[in-house]
C-alpha cells in the first residue's frame, strides 16, 4: 500500500491512487489487498471504542457554533479568558484567504458566518485594523453588511444593541397556545426548529439589550442608516402574505394584554423546562440549548438555578479541546449513530458476532433505548414508545433513522441474552412502522411533518424547518423491515413504492441527511434489493448506470455540497472515503462485485488508506440542512469504507435472529 509518511490530508493523490489500483488489478491481488485493508481498519476502529461500549467521532460544523457560544457567555457575563482565547484560535484557523468564513470545507464565503466569526474575534480582542479583520469587514460590506445577514444572526446582534429589535420579524410567545390542528402551531415545525422557536418567542417578547463592548459600524454599508427597509413581496404571494402578517403582529405587540403575554411566556418556560434532558441539554443539540438558557434567564432563572446550571454544564460538554490549544464547539454529538454504524461495519468485515467489543456495543445500545413518549406522540398518541435517539441524551426526540440502523446493528451480534435484544428490536420496529407518514414514507423524527407554511415565515430564513419524509430515511427503514422478514408487509410495500416513485430521471435518489445523490442512492439500492427488488429491475439498473457515470478518474466517488443548489453538479466532487464507500455499497448490492467500477473503487479505498488503518476526509459529507448547514462526521471516513470493504470481501451481511414477519 502507498501512503504518505507525514499523515497529511489525502494520503494518496488521484494519479497515485489510479496507479496503485492498476498495479493491484494487474497482479490479480485486489481481493487480498482489500482483505488486508479491512483487517487494518478493523483494528483501528476497535481501538477507538470507549470502555462503555460506544463510539463517537467529532461532529464538525462551522464557526457560527463557536461564535455563538462566546456571544452567549458574553450575554450572561461568564465569558472567561481561556475559553475566549482557545475559541478565537479555532475561528482564526478557519478563515479563508479572502477574509471570509465558509460553512463547509472549500465552500464559498458565507455572509452570516463571516459576521458572527468577526464579532467573536472582536470579543477576543482582535482589532478592526488587523489585516485579517479588515479583509473580513471589507468583504461583509461588499455583500450588503449586517442588513443582509440571516435573521438569527441579527437576533444575536440585537442582544447587544448592534441591531434594532424593531427591524426583526415578530415571534409572539402566544404561538404556544395554538392547538396542534391549527396551521403554524409549534408541532408543524421540525423538532429541531420547534425547540429553537419556543425559547426565541420569549427572547423576542423580552427584547433584551446588554451593553455592547464595542461598536460595529465597520460592518454596515451605511452606519448612519444601518437598518434599511426591505421591499414587500407581491400581496398575493405567500412571502407577501407573511410579510404583511408580520406587520399585523407588530401592531398586536403594542396591544397584547399583559396577562395573556405573561401567561404565554410562563407556558413557554414550562414547555422548555419539561424538555430538558437528564444531562441538562435540550434535544441533544446546541442551538436549542443556547436559546433555552437565554430565555429562562430572561424569565428570572438565575445562573445558580439547577436548570440553568445543568444547561450551562451541558454546553461545556459540546466543546472539543484540541492539542494545539484551540477549542471547537460541536453542534451535536452522535454516539448512538456512530455506534450502530461501527457495529455494522465491524460485523460486515468479518468480526465474529460474539466478539466482546460487539457485545459491549449492544449492551450500551440496549441501555439507550427510549421507553417513554416524546413530542412525536402529539401526532401519534396511541403509538407505544420504542426507539433510539442520535445523541447520549434525547428522550423527547427518538430518531427513526437511528432506530432502523440500531436494529440492523443489533441483528448482526450474537448476544448472550437474545431475549433482551429480541424485545428491544420488536419495540423499535413497531414504533418505526407506526411513524410512517401518510404518503408511505418516513421522516427523521415525526410523522406527516410536511406543511410548507413554516418555511415561508419571515424568521425562517436559515435551513429546513420541517421534517418531511426522505429517501435515505425511508430506505433505511425498508432495509430494516426486510431483514425483519417484513418485506411483503403492506407498510413496507408502500415504502418501496414511494422510493421507486422518488427516483430522479438520472437514476439517482436525493440525499436529505448526507451529501447528496451519492448518499441517497447508496442508501436506497441496498434497501430495495434486500426487500426483494431484483437486481435487473429498471430502477436498479438506472442507479448503477448513474453511479458508473459519476465515478472519478481516480476510481473514487465524491460530491460537492453545491449539488444541493446546482442540479448539474450532482454526483460530482473530489473523491472521499465515505462517498466512495456509499457508491460501492450500492453497486455491491446490485450485484456488480466483478465490475470495473467496483474494482476501481475498492482499489481507491485500498490506496488511500493510511498506515494505521484509517482514512482522512476534510470534506463535509453529512447534512443538517441541505446546503445551509453541513457536517463533517469524523467517524464516517472510518465506518463506511470498512463496511464497503467488508461486503466486497465477505459478500452479503449476515444477520442473526431476524424476524419471520
Amino acid at each position: 500500500m502507498t501512503a504518505t509518511t507525514d499523515g497529511s490530508a489525502g494520503a494518496v493523490g488521484p494519479r497515485a491512487a489510479a496507479a496503485s489500483e492498476t498495479t493491484i488489478a494487474s497482479t490479480g491481488a485486489l481481493d487480498e489487498a482489500a482483505a488486508r485493508a479491512a483487517e487494518r481498519s478493523v483494528d483501528h476502529l476497535l481501538g477507538r471504542q470507549d470502555a462503555e461500549g460506544w463510539w463517537k467521532g467529532d461532529l464538525e460544523t462551522n464557526v457560527t457554533m463557536d461564535a455563538e457560544d462566546l456571544l452567549l457567555r458574553q450575554f450572561l457575563g461568564i465569558l472567561d479568558p481561556d475559553t475566549t482565547r482557545a475559541t478565537a484560535l479555532h475561528i482564526r484557523g478557519r478563515q479563508r484567504a479572502d477574509g471570509t468564513w465558509a460553512t463547509f470545507y472549500e465552500g464559498p464565503g458565507e455572509l452570516s458566518a463571516t459576521i458572527e466569526a468577526y464579532v467573536a474575534l472582536r470579543l477576543a480582542g482582535d482589532l478592526p485594523d488587523d489585516p485579517h479583520m479588515a479583509r473580513a469587514s471589507a468583504w461583509i460590506r461588499e455583500h450588503g453588511g449586517i442588513a443582509e445577514a440571516r435573521v438569527f444572526t441579527r437576533i444575536w446582534l440585537a442582544l447587544f444593541g448592534w441591531w434594532r429589535w424593531d427591524d426583526l420579524p415578530e415571534l409572539p410567545p402566544e404561538l404556544i397556545f395554538l392547538p396542534s390542528w391549527f396551521p403554524l402551531n409549534i408541532y408543524d415545525f421540525g423538532c429541531w426548529a420547534r425547540q429553537t422557536i419556543v425559547p426565541l418567542t420569549v427572547v423576542s417578547a423580552k427584547r433584551p439589550v446588554r451593553p455592547a463592548p464595542f461598536a460595529l459600524d465597520e460592518l454596515h454599508t451605511d452606519p448612519a442608516r444601518p437598518s434599511p427597509a426591505r421591499p414587500l413581496a407581491p400581496a398575493f404571494s405567500w412571502d407577501g402574505f407573511f410579510q404583511r402578517a408580520d406587520k399585523g403582529l407588530r401592531f398586536y405587540r403594542k396591544l397584547a394584554p399583559r396577562l395573556l403575554r405573561k401567561t404565554a411566556m410562563d407556558v413557554a418556560a414550562r414547555w422548555i423546562v419539561e424538555r430538558q434532558e437528564n444531562d441538562g441539554c435540550w434535544g441533544g443539540i446546541q442551538p436549542p440549548a443556547v436559546y433555552s438558557v437565554i430565555a429562562l434567564h430572561l424569565l428570572g432563572y438565575d445562573l445558580q438555578h439547577p436548570v440553568m446550571r445543568a444547561g450551562l454544564e451541558s454546553l461545556d460538554r459540546f466543546a472539543v479541546w484540541r492539542e494545539d490549544g484551540s477549542r471547537m464547539v460541536e453542534a451535536c454529538q452522535s454516539p448512538v449513530w456512530d455506534t450502530c454504524l461501527a457495529t455494522i461495519a465491524l460485523a460486515d468485515a468479518g468480526v465474529r458476532p460474539d466478539h466482546p467489543a460487539l457485545v459491549k456495543a449492544v449492551d450500551w445500545m440496549l441501555g439507550e433505548e427510549i421507553l417513554r413518549k416524546g413530542d412525536w406522540a402529539v401526532r401519534k398518541p396511541r403509538l407505544q414508545p420504542g426507539g433510539w435517539a442520535f445523541e447520549f441524551h434525547n428522550d423527547n426526540y427518538p430518531d427513526i433513522d437511528d432506530t432502523a440502523e440500531v436494529i440492523l446493528a443489533l441483528r448482526r451480534v450474537r448476544h448472550p441474552e437474545p431475549e433482551r435484544v429480541e424485545a428491544a428490536v420488536r419495540r423499535g420496529a413497531r414504533w418505526t412502522v407506526g411513524m410512517q407518514s401518510r404518503n408511505g414514507a418516513w421522516g427523521a423524527f415525526d410523522a406527516d411533518n410536511t406543511s410548507r407554511l413554516p418555511n415561508r415565515l419571515p424568521f425562517c430564513d436559515f435551513g429546513e424547518v420541517i421534517d418531511p419524509p426522505s429517501a435515505d430515511v425511508t430506505a433505511h427503514v425498508v432495509e430494516m423491515l426486510a431483514y425483519e422478514g417484513k418485506a411483503d408487509h403492506p407498510r413496507t410495500r408502500r415504502g418501496i413504492d414511494w422510493l421507486l416513485a422518488e427516483q430522479e430521471p438520472s437514476g439517482a435518489w436525493f440525499g436529505r441527511w448526507g451529501v447528496n445523490y451519492v448518499y441517497g442512492t447508496g442508501s436506497v439500492v441496498p434497501a430495495l434489493t434486500a426487500a426483494g427488488i431484483g437486481r435487473d429491475h429498471p430502477a436498479i439498473r438506472r442507479a448503477v448506470s448513474w453511479l458508473e457515470s459519476v465515478q472519478n478518474e481516480d476510481g473514487g466517488w465524491g460530491e460537492d455540497l453545491r449539488s444541493y443548489r446546482k442540479y448539474p453538479g450532482m454526483g460530482r466532487g473530489a473523491s472521499t472515503a465515505s462517498q466512495t464507500a456509499w457508491a460501492l455499497i450500492a453497486l455491491l448490492a446490485a450485484g456488480e462485485r466483478e465490475s470495473a467500477s467496483v474494482r476501481r473503487g475498492v482499489g481507491w479505498l485500498v490506496a488511500t488508506q493510511r498506515e494505521d488503518g484509517s482514512w482522512d476526509e476534510p470534506y463535509f459529507t453529512g447534512t443538517g440542512f441541505p446546503w445551509d448547514f453541513s457536517i463533517n462526521y469524523h467517524l464516517y471516513r472510518q465506518v463506511f469504507p470498512l463496511t464497503a470493504l467488508g461486503r466486497y470481501v465477505n459478500g452479503e451481511p449476515v444477520l442473526h435472529g431476524r424476524g419471520t414477519g
